[in-house]
Formats: C-alpha cells, sequence, structure tokens
C-alpha cells in the first residue's frame, strides 16, 4: 500500500547561465515538492535531459555558447527527449521571440522577472496535459490491442461458420439445428 507521501515527485530540469536565478528558482520548485535538476549551459542540458529525463524542462533563451532556441531544437530531435514539455524562460518578450520558441517546440514562454505563482501555475498546468496524454494513449494502445484481438476472434469465427458449413453441406448424414420448439433453424441438404 502506497500513501501520497511515498508517490515519485516530478523532476524538473532547470536551465540558465545565471546562478542566482537557478538558486532562487530552485529553492522555490523544491519547497513545492518537485525534484530539481540543474544545468548551467544548453551542452549539459542536454546531457542531463537525455540521462534523466525530466518530466518538464525550464530553459533560458539567452545564454552563452548553445543558447535556449538551439537547444530546445536539439531536445525536440532527441527520440528520448522529444516529448519532454519546455518552458522557455528569458527577458525577451518580443512576439516573435516568443513565436520562435514555440515554433521550435516549446510549450509556453515566460518572461524575466518571474513570478512564483505564475512559474509555479504554468509548470503544473504543463504537466497535468502531459499526463493526461500518457493516460489517452496508453488508452488508445489497450483499445487498438483489443481492436486487434476482437478481429482475430471474428476470423476464427468466420472460419469456423466456413468449416462448419462446409462439412453439414457435404455430409451423408441430415445435420440439423432446432428452437426448443422444435422449428427447425438449419437443415443440411
Amino acid at each position: 500500500m502506497t500513501d501520497d507521501t511515498e508517490k515519485e515527485k516530478d523532476s524538473i530540469l532547470i536551465v540558465d547561465d545565471d546562478p542566482s536565478h537557478l538558486s532562487v528558482l530552485s529553492y522555490f520548485l523544491q519547497r513545492a515538492g518537485f525534484t530539481i535538476m540543474l544545468a548551467y549551459s544548453g551542452e549539459s542540458a542536454l546531457e542531463q535531459a537525455n540521462d534523466t529525463q525530466p518530466d518538464i524542462i525550464l530553459l533560458d533563451v539567452m545564454m552563452p555558447g548553445l543558447g535556449g532556441f538551439e537547444t530546445c531544437r536539439r531536445l525536440k530531435e532527441n527520440e528520448k527527449t522529444k516529448d519532454i514539455p519546455v518552458i522557455f524562460l528569458t527577458a525577451l518578450s518580443q512576439t516573435i521571440d516568443k513565436v520562435k520558441g514555440l515554433e521550435l517546440g516549446a510549450v509556453d514562454y515566460i518572461t524575466k522577472p518571474l513570478q512564483s505563482e505564475e512559474v509555479l501555475a504554468r509548470i503544473t498546468t504543463h504537466l497535468s496535459v502531459v499526463k493526461l496524454q500518457k493516460k489517452l494513449q496508453e488508452r488508445n494502445k489497450r483499445l487498438q490491442e483489443e481492436n486487434i484481438r476482437r478481429t482475430r476472434v471474428m476470423e476464427a469465427l468466420k472460419e469456423s461458420r466456413s468449416r462448419y458449413r462446409l462439412l453439414a453441406e457435404n455430409s451423408n448424414d441430415m445435420i440439423s439445428r432446432q428452437t426448443l420448439d422444435n422449428i427447425y433453424l438449419y437443415v443440411s441438404p
């Protein structure tokens, strides 16, 4: 028997080259009950995401070296990380920047300075969406498996009917099927 305190915590990978942003955000999110992983660059984010597959990634756009947009593009190209939701964190507030991030596969965009409640609300919303998508995929898979099973049963039933009809029509003996009231439903030729 498991209780809620034993449930696995959702994990968040926070990617930012500014240690003070990482510190404040990770402290707040740990207190909110998440498991936190940190990366200071796009390169280390790609490695960590591939190795640990966090539930969600908070990704700064403007970083030296591999920037946030390129990091996101690479995450979405990787089979192991493509389905992890990415939320961009940035001071860029131009519509063109937001659109670019969303086109690259991010699910959301939060502008700095960050408001703790807003960050938490967006994270929980996107985690809920991901969990619902996974449940839907699992149900679809079960339905597809059930459809395959039913199709096989129907094919076997058709084959069985065909064999019965062939046997009944070519038998030298009379074969019949009757109701309880002795009404004939089938009589072989």
